[in-house]
């Protein structure tokens, strides 16, 4: 009974709580500190890291620092507003002259804060708390003083996790968003860039921030991607990701429509070409809209070497991603259906292979990039000293031991192993899982209607992508519709002096990014035969 009690009795506090703070939407102070002081203490009366200070304001005037201890500096508050406020009377005097003091003066002339204001509204005193400031109450005195003394907490720039290159630079997004946006300002020193802001989450109140070049993005787009933010209505944003899923065109669809990346350096070559990049306080990756599918398959560096090797890996990509998609189901189809198309050669082997397998064909390969699949979840979710292990304890030890058993085929262990490597060819993990879970439909297809089911199941896919669009772009531009200047961009990659303009299809204010002097190329003065010859 008595436990019942105390439920009730914190049922009721709570219910007091809530009731105050919706009470105190309209609330202004008054000049009185003590009914100040408790209409904030009525909000915050059990946080155990909300924090009251008193002193005296030039040892005379009874004052009051309220702020939530957890996400303060108390170094900062010590030295730069107690301390100074604590001076005896003679020092003020003598600083301030005749003046009568006003909170408009302390803050101007005898306060040392970069981001400082005069409240009167109760709301945006409790706002202020919430977000790391210290208020300052002062007997008599209808307004307060709010000072920022937020302690910013954030881990190092370090490499990219995800999107690793050879050559390039080593910087990577971090979760506060004054630091990424000092990397994009670092490598974007030109006063046309703009990172608006914008709030989202009624309850968690993010911070995002939409970057782009004022002189190149197109207004229509940089008006599309405020309105679709503006328009999110939830409690929470935890991550990019949620923002991601409500600004995307076709939600349905399992193929990704915005770029996310963790590179300064992507999200500033893609802010040029004339996208809006979206950072989200709390995430490492900004989101880079609109998108097209050919941006999943393309890296940073692409653009740092030379135009050859480039040209041939991009399209090693592309050739892994049909690799990836379509081998494990052609497997299936032949060995089901169409057993002529295998070499004569490999008859033998195949057919051997298979003996003693209980297994049709379809239901082993299921089974097999299944099994794949786990292992490959199970190997990112563990810490990552055991990782690697698993990995290799997975594809040798389960791999051989299933083949001895006879559950599965040698030759379907190497069609799966294969089938799995060119997955990892992918840059974009977003686009790399799409196909991955696209393969298990395909094999299904393949395992009951054969080549026919394969070439269906890839006219859909096809037919989907087409009719796919990020913000109002084509997912298969610069192909369909054809545009000759964005083909340089896209399976190969054409030099850089030829790449003189930025994309059609984002309608960029600015179309030229390179000089047409620089296509014609570089002159050779040393070849010259009047200089003589070593």
């Amino acid at each position: 009974m008595v436990f019942w009690k105390r439920k009730r009795k914190s049922s009721n506090e709570r219910l007091s709580s809530s009731d105050s703070l919706e009470a105190s939407q309209n609330t202004k102070l008054t000049d009185n500190l003590n009914q100040n002081i408790q209409l904030v203490k009525e909000v915050f009366q059990r946080d155990t890291d909300f924090t009251l200070r008193s002193f005296h304001l030039f040892g005379k005037t009874p004052a009051m620092a309220l702020f939530i201890n957890s996400l303060v500096d108390n170094e900062k508050i010590n030295r730069d507003i107690i301390q100074p406020l604590q001076a005896p009377k003679e020092i003020y005097n003598k600083s301030s002259g005749s003046k009568k003091y006003t909170l408009q003066y302390l803050l101007n002339d005898f306060l040392y804060f970069s981001e400082g204001e005069i409240k009167c509204e109760l709301p945006s005193i409790l706002d202020a708390l919430l977000q790391g400031r210290t208020v300052i109450f002062i007997d008599g005195e209808n307004e307060c003083l709010i000072l920022d003394t937020l302690k910013r907490e954030k881990r190092g720039i370090t490499e990219p996790e995800t999107e690793r290159v050879v050559r390039g630079p080593r910087e990577g997004f971090i979760e506060q968003l004054q630091t990424n946006l000092s990397l994009l300002r670092y490598r974007l020193p030109v006063p046309e860039f703009r990172a608006e802001p914008i709030e989202v989450g009624e309850k968690t109140k993010t911070k995002i921030a939409n970057c782009y070049l004022e002189n190149i993005a197109s207004d229509e787009l940089i008006n599309e991607v405020k309105k679709r933010i503006q328009d999110i209505g939830i409690d929470r944003i935890l991550d990019a990701g949620y923002i991601e899923q409500f600004i995307q065109d076709n939600p349905r669809s399992p193929f990704p429509q915005v770029l996310n990346t963790e590179r300064p350096d992507k999200a500033v070559g893609n802010i040029l070409e004339g996208r809006v990049a979206i950072l989200v306080d709390g995430s490492p990756y900004a989101l880079i809209v609109p998108a097209v599918f050919n941006q999943f398959y393309q890296t940073s560096e692409d653009y740092v070497s030379r135009t050859l090797m480039s040209s041939i890996i991009r399209s090693i990509r592309y050739m892994a991603l049909l690799f990836s998609l379509t081998f494990s189901s052609l497997y299936v189809t032949v060995l089901s259906f169409h057993p002529e198309m295998i070499p004569a050669k490999f008859v033998v082997a195949a057919s051997s292979g298979r003996a003693g397998v209980p297994f049709p064909v379809v239901v082993e390969v299921l089974l097999m990039e299944l099994a794949m699949e786990i292992l490959r979840e199970a190997t990112i979710r563990m810490p990552q000293q055991v990782g690697g292990a698993l990995s290799i304890v997975g594809v040798l030890v389960i791999g051989q031991a299933a083949v001895s058993a006879g559950f599965v085929s040698p030759i379907t262990v190497v069609i799966i192993a294969l089938s799995t490597i060119g997955s990892f060819a992918t840059p974009s993990y977003n686009a790399a899982i799409t196909f991955r879970m696209l393969k298990f439909p395909l094999i299904v297809l393949s395992g009951f209607i054969g080549l026919l089911g394969l070439a269906v199941g890839l006219m859909f896919i096809i037919n989907h992508m087409l009719s796919l669009r990020s913000f109002g772009v084509p997912y298969f531009s610069p192909i369909t519709p054809w545009n000759k200047e964005g083909i340089k961009d896209s399976i190969i990659r054409a030099p850089l002096r030829w790449l003189t303009e930025r994309p059609r299809e984002l309608h960029p204010k600015d179309k030229v990014r390179v000089d047409s002097g620089v296509k014609k190329g570089p002159s050779n003065p040393l070849a010259n035969e009047k200089r003589g010859r070593f």
